[in-house]
């Protein structure tokens, strides 16, 4: 894989960036410096390979990506779809996996049957109006929320949430349940356009290995 220009790499901060770096290390690509926890550094480089890293908040990787500044990003599908971003997804990396679904109380079944106006409470306003709009055909108020999503049923501040679910406990604990799932979500690889054009042999490798080491799995 040497080459003389360096292939980038944006990761999710937190669980996604080490899982990604695990599934990196099963075909033999390491970058010591990211292991040591005190380090300072923005971006870390594995000159033998001519790889860089770099952390960043999961709304910004398909940013970096689309505009070049990352030859490649690992993100979640939520982020992307969310986001809309120019690049290609070209990798289902399998890990991170939960669901982006319709939550409330059990009484708010009913309202989502007849195509009532409804209120939605999301922190992912563009998939809840895709979802909404094109699927269901159902016209709501969506309300963007940043924080805790499920206090909005529970303070009458909209009918339902549009959120990822993991477990679902929290959402027994606060009385609501999933109402409709919208879709599965995990992590994905993503490339820029143009990387994926002049550093077209390289990529495709990364990709057949990684694609190989997740068959294995």
């Amino acid at each position: 894989m040497s080459n003389d220009k360096y292939l980038t790499f944006a990761l999710t901060k937190g669980r996604l960036a080490k899982q990604t770096l695990e599934l990196l290390e099963s075909i033999g690509i390491t970058c010591e410096e990211m292991k040591d926890k005190d380090t300072r550094k923005l971006i870390f480089v594995n000159e033998e390979l001519k790889l860089k890293f770099f952390l960043s908040k999961g709304p910004d990787v398909p940013t970096y990506v689309e505009y070049g500044a990352a030859d490649i990003g690992v993100v979640g599908k939520d982020t992307l779809m969310e986001e809309g971003r120019q690049v290609y997804e070209v990798l289902d990396l399998g890990f991170g996996k939960c669901r982006m679904c319709v939550c409330g109380p059990k009484s708010a079944k009913e309202l989502l049957k007849h195509h009532e106006m409804i209120r939605v409470c999301s922190k992912y306003p563009l998939i809840a109006k895709d979802y909404f709009y094109n699927k269901k055909h159902q016209t709501v108020d969506i309300i963007k929320l940043n924080g805790s999503v499920e206090l909005g049923p529970i303070v009458g501040l909209g009918d339902v949430i549009v959120d990822i679910v993991e477990t679902g406990s929290t959402l027994r604990e606060n009385g609501l349940d999933v109402l409709e799932e919208i879709c599965p979500l995990s992590a994905r690889m993503i490339v820029n356009q143009v990387s994926m054009q002049m550093q077209s042999k390289r990529i495709h490798e990364l990709i057949n290995q990684l694609r190989n080491a997740l068959e294995e799995k």
